[in-house]
């Protein structure tokens, strides 16, 4: 069974930084890309970084392009998203996500980000 555990989230200045841990469970985690995504009311969630396998490449979405950086520790079964200068639009509940089979992605309970201006 698939388990994803957000944590770090909560409330910080403009200018400030977080980092976002996300704990798997119930897969080879080394063999899949992890992603993180965001949410805000009344919006489509927004896909914010994706990590491969071996953690050798990453897409970032352009808006957190050289703020945000995207890891993992394939040995800890662990994903993090490192968020720096944050902005208040950055504001958000924060996913993370894993997709084992077409079309049939996992998602853990998300993690608030709060950043105030």
């Amino acid at each position: 069974q698939v388990q994803l555990v957000e944590s770090g989230g909560g409330l910080v200045e403009s200018g400030g930084s977080l980092r976002l841990s996300c704990a798997a469970s119930g897969f080879s985690f080394g063999l899949y890309a992890m992603s993180w995504y965001r949410s805000v009311p009344g919006k489509e969630r927004e896909l914010v970084a994706s990590i491969i396998g071996s953690g050798s490449d990453a897409y970032y979405e352009y808006s957190v392009k050289g703020r945000f950086t995207i890891s993992r520790d394939n040995a800890k079964n662990a994903v993090f998203l490192q968020m720096n200068n944050l902005k208040p639009e950055d504001t958000a509940v924060y996913y993370c996500q894993v997709v084992l089979s077409p079309n049939n992605p996992s998602w853990g309970q998300g993690t608030q980000v709060t950043v105030s201006s």
